[in-house]
């Protein structure tokens, strides 16, 4: 099953095209794309059980984040072997956690203003918990996933970097630096399984690697940080980016004004940004 977020409204396809949930269901479900969430069990047996004539595939121009309003939204840093090694960095030892503010979420084709010079780009999995818990053990933690959508974890590097220390969280959440889309696609589709990740920068694949090689597990990094902090149906993990990544080139690349950038994940979709200059020069 794919759950969409269509002009602010809960849609979902079984295999017939999408229909609008609220009025699929008689008013069971409401209209909320968020609100499915805490009661994803109920929503998952009617969806599968129904049979629900959907409509043709939506515009993309009508898909909003298909998560819109989490209350938290977890990240993970250096995941990916090869991406560690351009950094000049050793596999961690343990997951990286950090945040980013759900403000900053956009939709499948998404508009983003560059706020400052040094903008870069980080496809990834994400996954979207339907199951609340807390120290979830890694054998049960697929079972807390509705599913997973793609991600871009964009990142303004130099206010990443401003300071003694790295500062992730703010650097990662400008306006549209989370877009995620174009659907969710449910676990019993898509499953514990190895699919390719790619980023396509105005034609040129910039990134291309295999979810297999993630240091650390959908499941693992769910036991990692629900042993800290409960997961709550809606939560985000954005789960790493392959190696790629703009700062790491020769000479350093990134989005520049009228870029065109292309998310995909084999068996999940594809999102589309394009970027603009900050009408104020950048100053952030």
């Amino acid at each position: 099953m794919r759950v969409a977020n269509v002009s602010g409204r809960l849609a979902a396809d079984t295999g017939s095209g999408f229909a609008d949930v609220a009025k699929a269901s008689d008013g069971r479900f409401g209209p909320s794309p968020q609100a499915v969430y805490d009661d994803w069990e109920a929503f998952s047996d009617w969806a599968h059980s129904a049979s629900v004539q959907g409509n043709d595939m939506p515009d993309p121009a009508l898909l909003g984040p298909p998560v819109p309003e989490p209350r938290q939204v977890f990240a993970v840093a250096l995941n990916y072997p090869e991406h560690a090694a351009e950094g000049g960095f050793t596999p961690p030892d343990t997951p990286l956690i950090f945040t980013k503010y759900p403000t900053c979420l956009a939709g499948a084709h998404a508009e983003v203003e560059l706020p400052t010079p040094m903008v870069d780009w980080e496809v990834e999995l994400v996954a979207v918990i339907g199951k609340p818990g807390a120290h979830v053990a890694e054998v049960d933690a697929w079972g807390h996933v509705a599913g997973v959508t793609v991600g871009q974890d964009l990142s303004a590097r130099d206010v990443q970097r401003r300071g003694p220390a790295p500062q992730f969280s703010l650097g990662k959440s400008f306006p549209g630096f989370g877009p995620i889309g174009p659907w969710v696609v449910t676990t019993d589709e898509f499953g514990p399984r190895d699919v390719q990740l790619e980023c396509v920068l105005n034609g040129e694949t910039v990134q291309s690697e295999m979810s297999a090689e993630m240091i650390f597990s959908v499941p693992q990094l769910i036991a990692y940080i629900s042993a800290i902090t409960p997961l709550l149906p809606g939560d985000l993990l954005f789960t790493g980016t392959p190696s790629g990544v703009g700062a790491r080139r020769d000479p350093p690349r990134f989005l520049r004004d009228a870029d065109e950038l292309t998310s995909r994940i084999e068996g999940v979709g594809e999102i589309f940004q394009t970027f603009h200059d900050n009408e104020k020069g950048q100053a952030a």
